[in-house]
């Protein structure tokens, strides 16, 4: 997911979701993704995402790091997990942890959460005090989901599964300092070839809208104002669920791209 410092070890948050009926045999739908990372059209790193979502759960974790040329210049790599509830409709975090480092610091984010709400949070080391950040009450931490099982995108009803229901919708995010709203619009469809999957993807445009916790500098207002974001998703199994493919946006420095190299999904009985 990227935040406004568009750190790797998210790809982009995304979405809240549908849960299976308790009354269902429960089904095991893994899914596995590798992707590259280009900024200005040259290789910047690689990540790859984990995921699987079996009856009333769901577990999901990703890896990031800088490849190639980066490398040489900094070490960032990061790995986050997430994993809680799959019911009625709605995806229900109840932990998220996230480790990011590069050759000054390594920062470890724990979130804990019950009901959609935030129960306790560790940052470590923690994130330095600022009057200049937008004041963060417990209010922004209900209703919320975390960066990463926001990227299991259930799409509810009976309409398609790629078509206008897996865009539409606004989600509130916290990853455990900051909140913010990522909006979909549905824009269309394509056709996508990776190693393990070749078919339609569903995509949608995306807005960034910051809420509480953050600091109003130049790379914050600048994604707030991006029109130029756009996420492209495939789908998962037959729980019709979808996850990010391909990723596209402008930054302050040129556009960044998050595309599948490789992606598999598989539906299978649960014992």
């Amino acid at each position: 997911m990227m935040t406004p410092r568009y750190r790797l070890p998210l790809l982009f948050p995304l979405a809240v979701g549908l849960g299976t009926l308790s009354s269902l045999p429960a089904r095991a739908e893994p899914f596995h993704g590798r992707y590259g990372v280009t900024l200005l059209g040259l290789p910047l790193g690689q990540a790859s995402l984990d995921g699987d979502v079996a009856g009333q759960t769901y577990k999901i974790s990703i890896n990031a790091k800088l490849t190639g040329i980066a490398s040489l210049v900094s070490s960032s790599r990061g790995a986050a997990v997430a994993s809680g509830a799959y019911l009625r409709g709605l995806i229900i975090p109840s932990a998220y942890a996230n480790t990011s480092a590069n050759s000054r610091e390594t920062r470890t984010v724990r979130v804990a959460m019950s009901g959609g709400s935030v129960k306790g949070v560790d940052v470590s080391p923690p994130i330095d005090p600022s009057p200049e950040r937008v004041p963060l009450t417990d209010a922004h931490t209900r209703n919320i989901v975390d960066p990463l099982s926001a990227m299991i995108m259930p799409v509810t009803g009976s309409e398609p599964v790629l078509g206008p229901a897996a865009c539409n919708r606004t989600i509130p995010v916290y990853d455990g300092f900051t909140r913010f709203d990522v909006s979909l619009t549905y824009s269309g469809l394509q056709n996508v070839k990776a190693k393990g999957y070749a078919g339609p993807v569903v995509v949608c445009a995306v807005r960034y809208t910051p809420i509480a916790g953050h600091r109003n500098r130049k790379p914050v207002q600048f994604m707030a104002q991006n029109k130029d974001i756009e996420v492209w998703l495939a789908p998962v199994g037959t729980n019709r669920v979808v996850v990010p493919f391909k990723i596209a946006m402008a930054t302050m420095i040129g556009p960044l791209t998050i595309e599948a190299e490789e992606f598999s999904a598989a539906a299978k009985t649960a014992p």
